[in-house]
């Protein structure tokens, strides 16, 4: 009974956010089309944008498997990439525990250890916080509430040391799996993991940079402020833990800083435009690790 229901309660669950993403994607697209707005759309500039979003997802994998490797857990670039794509689109079902749930799952059935994967999930998204909230104030020191600002990197350094420290890395370790305990991870690992990531929030503003100049070539948007921006916006998302995707809040926040720069109606077009190109991106991404998956399969059965 239990194998005849898990592949149906697979291909259920995958149903579902396919389903929850094209409603998305139909929501936005329309939503964009009725931005009464003049765009002068440069077909290069958004293709490399796409190219730099992409580039970026590759660098964020990198630094998960850096993670990783501090337990001693060596996980091949493509399976932790298939992982991590896929895992990414459970952020469309409300509550953003399910995109760090499927990576558990998805990492454990790839060979990695129980542990690592639950604490590794997890420590990322403190990661990610973390350095984007770094590069925010540091691109747009001005863009938000020092305090908030100061309050989250001391929250993402605190979880990070919790790791780095022996004594509570032994405790964590322990929690996840009492049997066979993590060590604490290397103070190098952790700064090579962080550094990755904080490359990733740079590629992520240079590739919003483009897409501005790709919908309105005469926006005068300097690149620190798109970095800072698309930044603290990603970074509102992710906390606004009940929006799918970290919707509604991250394009409120996009609007708001990009109106003095090009209008609300070009605001709420790029913004529009930027979370049609993320899905696209994140959709296309876990369709051609699966299908890479299945090639291999073929080819070694055949």
């Amino acid at each position: 009974m239990k194998k005849g229901w898990l592949p149906a309660a697979k291909i259920a669950a995958m149903l579902l956010v396919l389903a929850l993403i094209a409603r998305s994607l139909a929501r936005n697209w329309a939503a964009f089309q009725s931005v009464q707005v003049t765009l002068d759309a440069k077909v290069g500039w958004l293709a490399a944008s796409v190219v730099v979003v992409l580039l970026t997802y590759a660098i964020q994998i990198e630094s998960w498997r850096r993670m990783l490797r501090g337990w001693d857990q060596r996980l091949p670039y493509t399976q932790a990439a298939r992982a991590w794509t896929v895992a990414n689109l459970g952020r469309y079902i409300p509550g953003k525990v399910w995109s760090v749930a499927g990576l558990v799952v998805l990492a454990e059935r790839a060979g990695v250890r129980r542990s690592a994967a639950a604490v590794s999930a997890f420590a990322m998204q403190a990661v990610v916080l973390g350095t984007g909230v770094v590069l925010v104030a540091t691109a747009t020191p001005h863009a938000a509430n020092p305090v908030l600002l100061g309050s989250a990197v001391v929250a993402a350094l605190a979880l990070i040391g919790v790791l780095a420290w022996r004594r509570t890395a032994q405790w964590l370790g322990a929690l996840a799996d009492a049997k066979a305990p993590l060590p604490p991870l290397p103070v190098s690992v952790v700064v090579a993991s962080s550094g990755l990531m904080l490359a990733s929030w740079a590629t992520f503003g240079v590739a919003f940079w483009l897409l501005i100049r790709g919908l309105i070539s005469t926006a005068s948007v300097p690149m620190p402020a798109a970095m800072g921006m698309f930044a603290l916006g990603y970074v509102m998302g992710i906390v606004a833990v009940f929006a799918p995707g970290g919707m509604v809040v991250r394009d409120l926040a996009l609007v708001g800083f990009l109106t003095p720069f090009v209008g609300s109606g070009g605001a709420l077009a790029i913004s529009l435009a930027s979370r049609v190109q993320l899905t696209l991106t994140e959709v296309g991404a876990a369709g051609v690790m699966l299908a890479f998956k299945r090639g291999a399969k073929e080819e070694i059965r055949g």
